[in-house]
């Protein structure tokens, strides 16, 4: 019998992986609380060490390429963007300044543990350290973790991606025209330190920019469109269009062009241009792309990591593994004690615990490794360093999250926000499906009879869900004026919106623009405190607006509202 070869073959190492990601599904199905992507990672390791041969070779291309772009996509596309806002500054400060601080942190540490020459222990740095939480982020929301929590890991995961590669294309072009045995005087000169640098902000504000206009770009044909399946075209087009352009024609960071893409889509794309349709349909899509490819990248990373090179170098992989995360603490810890001293929202320590334990290396790190040459100093010994210290993360720090969690007592969803979350949904369901069948009838496709014993029901269903969300806030105050401050955040942040548009168009002047935004911003304060500015005594008010005052000084009688 004659061997499979070309697309064959190719499609049948396609069928042994998702036939090990099929065996690991079913496994943690019947096991429960297991997180799928580490036992696809562990699934991989044994065929590694059982010496099965999957014919599909992990290199820098199928990672960063092919792999990457829906990870990033997805990811970006499904995170919040009122919420990714809001915890932005502690999210940046993390993602850049550091990032960059705890590479060269752990390349002068690397320089005296592994015995390499600065610029090299550096290189490994800005590999090793970029964080890639996706198992501790499915993890979470298995758990319940809170939705802040979640946030500072995967938008700190999303940005610093796009960094660490941009910091490592500088220092890989660097060690490319330095010999590795170059003075330090040398090295850190201010031209050099200053070429680097704007090679990285060059690169950074490029990508955003090219995300920016290549979403802008599918949005505004998106708006124009009602055809679910040529939009969900749009968006792949938009994911391996903004990284590819970004990379190989305007050179600069791919990855952050498609994060930003994804943060425009997913938001703003979703909001405006897309239907309801459109919306299940286009996030139904990439919701199973990323399941794919993350069972692809986590079966081929376990299948090729080089077990016997990790064995005869595992005192440098323990070593690296303790640098990385000591570096990790070292830099979490200072980093956002600094933001919480500026900030209205503070960082707690739990949190900051997770941020830690949770920062682990994988696609990123083991994409950049391959993409070294085969004559690269010591490029072994990286190898064997940067795949044991990913395995080490995922399968370690990410099997011991839960305990992590559990131990801090910061998984916070109950039984009783179950049943909000279950309620709140159904209700924007009902609500989305009572517009539907109205615009349905209103084209003529839904006769009146038919729309009519609809919209009975689901006015029905409507009136019951609201009968026995009210019920459930009554009964527990707390989850009240939780739902009462998130829900008062949102509409302050609408009015600072409107104030800023009516200042822009002319319609209130500079002066008064900025007294009207000082009080926004006093209300947002007392939000975050805790404290809301919605009375709940009908005869006080719980925030005396400053128009009142000004009304009263100029001597206008008006009856105030008791309502």
């Amino acid at each position: 019998m004659v061997a499979p070869t070309g697309i064959t073959a190719g499609l049948i190492n396609l069928l042994e992986v998702f036939i090990i990601a099929a065996s690991v599904g079913i496994f943690v199905a019947k096991v429960g609380r297991f997180p799928y992507t580490i036992a696809l990672l562990l699934a991989g390791l044994a065929v590694s060490i059982l010496g099965i041969n999957i014919d599909i070779t992990l290199t820098h291309d199928l990672i960063l390429l092919v792999l990457l772009p829906p990870l990033l996509f997805e990811g970006a596309a499904t995170t919040d963007l009122d919420s990714f806002r809001e915890n932005l500054v502690p999210v940046l400060v993390l993602a850049v300044p550091g990032l960059i601080v705890s590479i060269l942190v752990l390349g002068v540490l690397g320089h005296y543990a592994f015995g390499y020459p600065l610029l090299l222990a550096t290189l490994f740095a800005a590999m090793i350290l970029p964080t890639d939480p996706v198992s501790v982020l499915a993890l979470f929301e298995e758990l319940g973790a809170p939705e802040r929590l979640s946030v500072l890991v995967e938008g700190e995961s999303l940005l610093n991606d796009g960094v660490g590669v941009v910091v490592f294309s500088a220092l890989f072009a660097l060690i490319s025209q330095t010999p590795p045995n170059t003075d330090l005087s040398e090295l850190i000169s201010p031209e050099v330190i200053a070429e680097t640098g704007l090679e990285i902000v060059v690169a950074s504000l490029g990508g955003l920019l090219v995300g920016l206009a290549a979403g802008y770009l599918i949005y505004r044909v998106m708006v124009n469109l009602d055809e679910h399946m040529t939009e969900i075209v749009l968006t792949l087009i938009l994911a391996y269009g903004s990284f590819l352009l970004a990379e190989h024609y305007f050179h600069v960071s791919g990855v952050i062009a498609t994060v930003t893409a994804g943060l425009l889509t997913g938001n703003r794309g979703a909001e405006y241009a897309m239907s309801p349709q459109t919306k299940i349909s286009v996030f139904n899509t990439w919701d199973t792309a990323a399941f794919l490819v993350n069972t692809l990248i986590f079966v081929l990373i376990g299948a090729k990591t080089p077990i016997h090179q990790m064995v005869d170098n595992w005192q440098l992989i323990a070593i690296a593994i303790v640098l990385a995360i000591f570096v990790r603490a070292l830099t979490v810890y200072p980093f956002t004690a600094a933001v919480n001293r500026f900030s209205r929202r503070d960082i707690p320590f739990s949190y900051q615990h997770v941020m830690v334990w949770g920062g682990l290396h994988a696609s990123i790190p083991i994409a950049l490794v391959l993409g070294l040459p085969g004559d690269f100093p010591n490029i072994s010994e990286l190898r064997s360093m940067v795949f044991g210290v990913a395995a080490f993360s995922l399968v370690v720090q990410g099997l011991t999250m839960s305990n992590l969690l559990d131990s801090l007592d910061i998984v916070t969803r109950t039984e009783t926000e179950e049943l909000y979350e279950l309620l709140l949904g159904r209700a924007r369901a009902v609500d989305s499906a009572l517009d539907a069948a109205e615009r349905l009838h209103d084209r003529g496709d839904l006769p009146t009879d038919v729309y009519e014993d609809f919209r009975g029901e689901y006015r029905h269903e409507k009136e019951d869900l609201n009968t026995a969300i009210s019920r459930l806030l009554r009964e527990n105050p707390e989850l009240r004026r939780e739902e009462l401050l998130v829900g008062e955040r949102r509409v302050l942040k609408q009015e600072k919106s409107a104030i800023m548009d009516a200042t822009h168009s002319g319609v209130i002047s500079d002066d008064i623009g900025e007294r009207l935004l000082e009080e926004v911003d006093l209300k947002l304060d007392r939000v975050d405190t805790g404290r809301s500015t919605v009375r709940d005594d009908p005869e006080n008010e719980a925030y005396e607006e400053f128009w009142r005052a000004r009304v009263a000084e100029y001597g206008l009688d008006f009856s105030p509202s008791d309502d």
